[in-house]
């Protein structure tokens, strides 16, 4: 199951993600009966919100998002039109601020990061289990 969105620059577009991305995983559970765990719509949730604030930021132009959903986890997809490809600070706790993709990368399985003809390509991958732990299907 996948789902795309086209954000806008205006103010909501960080909040409007968040709630796409609620939208699309509810729909995962009831169309698919995929099990979505509450710390797996957190992380969700962060994800987005991390991402899509760092395009709104730092990359002139549009921000599109995509959610993918299988078995085995939930892909958040941003793309922006910044060609630069961000990285990962240093861990500092006296930093304020500039912790977004660290956090990104610690609650993600994965993080891919593909530089485009027009800007570049985010996707971090959030597991649907704790690792070792199997997906079991919601309760009847």
């Amino acid at each position: 199951m996948r789902v795309g969105y086209a954000l806008g620059g205006e103010g909501g577009c960080i909040a409007d993600a968040r709630h796409h991305a609620v939208a699309f995983l509810d729909r995962a559970c009831a169309d698919h009966h995929l099990p979505v765990a509450a710390h797996v719509r957190d992380f969700v949730q962060l994800v987005v919100s991390e991402l899509v604030t760092n395009a709104r930021k730092f990359a002139p132009g549009p921000v599109l998002l995509e959610l993918r959903v299988n078995t085995h986890a939930v892909d958040v997809v941003v793309w922006d039109s910044e060609p630069t490809v961000p990285a990962a600070r240093g861990a500092d706790p006296g930093r304020i601020g500039q912790h977004g993709l660290e956090i990104v990368k610690a609650v993600s399985e994965d993080l891919f990061i593909e530089q485009e003809a027009a800007g570049k390509r985010i996707t971090a991958r959030i597991a649907l289990s704790e690792p070792g732990e199997q997906s079991r299907p919601p309760p009847a």
